[in-house]
């Protein structure tokens, strides 16, 4: 497969500080582009209640959908050209939506959903951080470095923190200050980002780079975990203000705060489940991620009181999908050629955006049908377990080919 190569370089070619200077602007970068990225889900409610529209679930999800797939082509185009070059080149795009909507596209519904499809670029850039850190080190510390390039996707709670506070100052505020940090991102990200010492650019063309990897069993595996693991953290993260609102009763304000909470608590638990993936394995994170999140919506599913189990039940969802998400592409760095990460990237990071698409919908059609939102809980719990069935199985695969490898050896 001829895609980007990055073999280790001599230590001698690259230190810790090149590694933390690398790690760091990867990460701000998907920081800055989730915020922009989940810049409409705080406002959904609101704009419900200014007769926009009559339900916010398409207006989040939109840029949820259009993220996702161009994960796969960006993934790619990363393998191609670099992350040093498409991670400020997609932050200085992502500004037109942003600006877009602050001024024209959110006051009429078309247009918000205009603005929102193009937003969607943001959600991109996940494809772009993964490769470009997974490059940098060494295959027994990729799980700790993607994890902690993973709390990037706290993005979503600076979104939570601030739009709605200045929206209430003025309604473009919130879009013109993620406008100003996408491009002072992007100014410092030309300037201080580099690709590792012996990356070398893909030579096949997308469509070939693709189908190769299309081909391979672990990609689809992946894609499904991943889908149940961030998918659901994201699904919750833009649709839980609305959620709290419409099932709870409660104010735009606290229920952006309380999605917050959930957001903060998935970020920290992140790069906990790649350093377990590091220490203990990732399958055997996947199955404890999997087991809490199971737990929670059978919890969730009986409408529980936020003062008591209700809180708990949503804070240990977050906890269980963190560490999910930190452990699937832990699994990824640990069983994969580096030259095959940025393209399977993009097809998990796709199908981790999708799985975030999909429950806003369906939630939302939900509770306009039959005014409860249990069923959807009881389906997500029939997925999670399936989830951790097909966990099981990659560990019992990746355990025959142990001990053949280990028979091979030992025959020569």
């Amino acid at each position: 497969m001829s895609q980007a190569k990055s073999p280790a370089a001599p230590s001698s070619e690259v230190t810790g500080g090149q590694r933390t200077v690398a790690l760091i602007m990867a990460t701000a970068g998907f920081a800055i582009n989730f915020w922009a990225w989940s810049l409409l889900s705080p406002l959904g409610p609101i704009y419900v209640q200014e007769g926009l529209a009559a339900d916010a679930s398409l207006i989040v999800a939109i840029p949820v959908l259009v993220g996702s797939l161009g994960r796969i082509l960006v993934g790619a185009l990363t393998d191609r050209f670099g992350g040093r070059l498409m991670m400020p080149t997609v932050s200085l795009i992502t500004i037109v939506p942003v600006l877009f909507l602050g001024f024209i596209g959110q006051y009429n519904y078309v247009t918000l959903l205009v603005g929102g499809f193009f937003l969607g670029v943001a959600g991109t850039t996940f494809a772009i951080g993964v490769p470009y850190v997974n490059s940098w080190f060494p295959k027994e510390s990729r799980g700790s470095a993607i994890g902690i390039y993973g709390m990037g996707m706290g993005g979503t709670a600076i979104a939570a923190f601030t739009t709605v506070p200045l929206f209430n100052v003025g309604e473009a505020l919130p879009f013109v200050v993620t406008a100003v940090a996408l491009a002072v991102y992007a100014l410092l990200a030309f300037l201080l980002m580099k690709n590792f010492p012996s990356w070398t650019p893909a030579k096949k063309n997308l469509g070939e780079q693709l189908a190769t990897v299309a081909r391979i069993r672990l990609t689809w595996q992946t894609c499904y975990l991943y889908a149940l693991s961030f998918g659901g953290y994201v699904a919750f993260s833009v649709y839980l203000p609305t959620y709290l609102a419409t099932a709870y009763g409660l104010e735009s304000a606290d229920a952006s705060a309380r999605m917050a909470g959930f957001v903060i608590a998935a970020v920290i638990m992140r790069p906990v489940g790649g350093i377990l993936s590091d220490r203990v394995g990732a399958v055997r994170t996947l199955v404890l991620s999997y087991v809490i999140v199971t737990l929670c919506a059978l919890a969730l599913a009986t409408n529980p009181s936020l003062e008591g189990l209700g809180t708990v039940a949503f804070l240990l969802m977050a906890i269980g999908l963190g560490l999910g998400s930190g452990a699937v592409f832990a699994l990824i760095a640990q069983t994969s050629e580096p030259s095959q990460v940025g393209s399977i990237t993009g097809f998990v990071g796709a199908a981790g955006g999708l799985g975030g698409f999909v429950p806003p919908l369906l939630l939302g059609a939900l509770w306009a049908s039959v005014g409860s939102y249990r069923v959807g809980l009881l389906l997500l719990a029939v997925a999670t377990v399936i989830a951790l069935l097909i966990t099981l199985a990659i560990g019992r695969s990746a355990a025959r080919e142990a001990a053949t490898a280990a028979v091979g050896r030992n025959e020569v």
